[in-house]
């Protein structure tokens, strides 16, 4: 309303006005206790209705007229003033009562002092004839229907085995223990879908058992007289489950076909082609290709409807029943449906010949082949085993970690991090990634093994890796001197980067192009050579002046940077100069003092200090004895040792 006015409402006072002073302040009565509290709840009962009630029970031919009567002439009665008196006597007589019942109970069941016999009750008259005869005629009436069975199943035996006609109960039973079966109505129908092991396709898969005529079978029989016995039963399936279907993948490189995969029955002979006509087919051979087919389908649909949710550097592509998607720079992934059910006149399917199809030439990378089967069963088996709810009274569906979130203060990016889950196809590309990541890598690694002759470049790849990750170990060594000095490192190989760990522990991440692994791996080579020299001169006694891993002096390198190092020989009167650029190799220069003769002075009293200038010459390492670069230097450093 408009007008509307506001309305005070008030507690009502719990407790009474006891007294109102002269200067308006009014005191209120104390509250009652419990006891007195139950008192005078207590004395609100009236206790004289339930004795009236009570009294009111009595014999037959005894009205209420008679018991006021009573009450008035006994002059002694008088009213409790006490308001549980009733209540006390009440009790005492169900006091009463109860011992008596006690009493009564112990007499009957101790036997002291009182036996109570059974009555006898009068046993019917029986009649045993009676009973066997009925129990005669209707055991004959169950013995007779058995052998009614018992002969209608040995004259159809006895017919199958003068025939030589399969048996139509064997093979349901047969059919019976690997597929799904059910009655309905007068059909047989059974079912060769995954919705059991939890797929979510709207495309059913029923199909329909019947039983074979016999002139077929008899003409199937006389046909192939030799070979196995036709099967007694028909299986009928849907005609866009029938013939032959198989998912191709193919990657291709500047329209070069590099690794291919297939999916496709084990029950066909090879993908796109199915011998013989569909009635002549086994059901067995004909299930399992209509279940391939459902498979590959609901693959593929999969698979598609991510392709077009995918947001992508490059977007992917979906042509008709192909799968377009770019796995790296140049190099491209083809996922292809090809299905087949048309038959020509023969009865025999034509062959379809489809871009995903398999070629010899071709490396079949059976890890991704695997695979595929294996993300697909991965996402039924999600489908049907949810996580258990933490606590068991939450939600059915997130994962401990997600339910954790709240009491553990998870932000913004950690929620995300937990709702972010890999589709299909994006599993698929990074395992096509890692296979062209691990290939680049032992080419890399092969072609530097085969140009570098010294060191040796020996490569250990882990047996045991995961489809989008692998690990390789590199020794480089020298032969002969492989316990003096040995480079290690580990390259973790990825999908899209490299991840390099070194020798003295740095970790170098590297992208997809080859030519950073190619220089990682020469500017190791050099850095071996240089530490294996140091190694060698402290086993011959030589003293180590200076080293250097980037070395400032020269020209630019265009690959790594230039080492040296500068040894000088026990005596202290030669010296080597080491200096290794990877464009250009190993340099060795020798130097040594142009005084031969050496005369004490008051001012120079250490020979070593007479042993300063000379200039630098070059030593043809091509032309020196030796099976590699440090057995050259031990050689040489072993001639400069001597005093002569």
């Amino acid at each position: 309303m408009a007008n509307s006015v506001n309305i005070s409402i008030e507690a009502p006072i719990e407790n009474q006005i006891q007294e109102i002073t002269y200067d308006g302040q009014e005191i209120y009565q104390a509250p009652l206790s419990m006891s007195e509290n139950l008192a005078r709840l207590a004395q609100k009962i009236d206790f004289s209705k339930a004795d009236d009630d009570y009294c009111n029970i009595k014999k037959e031919g005894e009205s209420s007229t008679d018991v006021k009567s009573e009450e008035d002439k006994d002059p002694g009665y008088q009213s409790s003033l006490w308001p549980w008196d009733s209540v006390r006597n009440k009790l005492r007589n169900a006091l009463t009562e109860v011992s008596v019942l006690a009493d009564v109970l112990s007499i009957a069941k101790e036997k002291r002092y009182m036996v109570l016999d059974p009555i006898q009750a009068e046993q019917p008259e029986s009649r045993p004839m009676v009973q066997v005869y009925g129990r005669k005629k209707a055991l004959s009436a169950a013995g007779a229907v058995l052998l009614n069975g018992v002969e209608r199943l040995r004259a159809s035996e006895t017919m199958r085995m003068t025939r030589n006609m399969p048996d139509f109960h064997i093979d349901l039973l047969r059919l019976r223990q690997n597929w799904r079966l059910k009655k309905v109505s007068n059909t047989i129908v059974g079912d060769l879908s995954y919705r059991t092991a939890g797929s979510k396709f709207s495309q059913t898969g029923v199909f329909e058992v019947t039983k074979a005529p016999e002139d077929q079978i008899a003409q199937a029989m006389s046909l192939n007289a030799s070979g196995p016995a036709p099967s007694a039963l028909r299986v009928t399936v849907p005609p866009e489950l029938q013939g032959v279907a198989f998912i191709s993948v193919l990657c291709q490189k500047e329209q070069e076909d590099v690794v291919t995969a297939t999916i496709s029955s084990s029950a066909i002979n090879c993908p796109g082609t199915l011998f013989g006509d569909g009635a002549d087919l086994h059901w067995q051979q004909k299930l399992e290709a209509a279940q391939n087919v459902l498979f590959c389908k609901e693959l593929f649909a999969r698979l598609a409807a991510e392709a077009v949710q995918l947001d992508a550097s490059i977007p992917h592509m979906v042509v008709g029943n192909q799968i377009m998607a770019t796995v790296l720079p140049g190099i491209q992934l083809l996922i292809g449906l090809c299905h087949n059910n048309r038959q020509n006149t023969n009865g025999n399917t034509d062959n379809v010949k489809t871009e995903g199809a398999t070629s010899n030439k071709n490396e079949h990378d059976h890890v991704l082949e695997h695979s595929l089967h294996q993300l697909l069963r991965a996402v039924h088996h999600a489908n049907t085993h949810h996580p258990f709810p933490h606590p068991a009274t939450g939600p059915l569906g997130p994962s401990k970690r997600r339910s954790l979130a709240g009491p553990m203060a998870a932000d913004r990016y950690e929620l995300l991090e937990m709702s972010k889950e890999q589709s299909l196809l994006e599993q698929i590309i990074q395992q096509a990634q890692h296979f062209f990541m691990r290939r680049r890598s032992e080419y890399v690694l092969d072609t530097i093994a085969k140009e570098v002759k010294d060191p040796l470049i020996v490569s250990h790849w882990n047996a045991l890796n995961s489809p989008t990750q692998s690990c390789v170990k590199i020794n480089i060594m020298a032969n002969g001197y492989d316990a003096v000095c040995r480079t290690s490192l580990v390259v973790a190989v990825g999908e899209k980067t490299l991840k390099c760990i070194c020798r003295d522990g740095k970790v170098r991440h590297l992208s997809y192009e080859l030519q950073e692994l190619r220089d990682l791996i020469y500017c190791q080579v050099y850095q071996h050579q240089m530490t294996a020299v140091q190694a060698v001169a402290r086993c011959m006694g030589w003293q180590l002046l200076a080293s250097s891993s980037h070395l400032g002096s020269g020209p630019v390198e265009p690959l790594g940077n230039a080492s040296s190092c500068l040894l000088a020989s026990p005596y202290g009167d030669r010296m080597i100069a080491i200096r290794c650029e990877p464009s250009v190799g190993i340099q060795v220069f020798i130097a040594q003092s142009p005084k031969k003769d050496f005369y004490v002075s008051e001012l120079v009293q250490d020979k070593k200090w007479e042993y300063l200038g000379g200039a630098f010459k070059e030593v043809k390492l091509e032309k020196m004895e030796g099976k590699n670069f440090l057995n050259k230097m031990e050689l040489l450093m072993a001639c400069l040792s001597s005093t002569s």
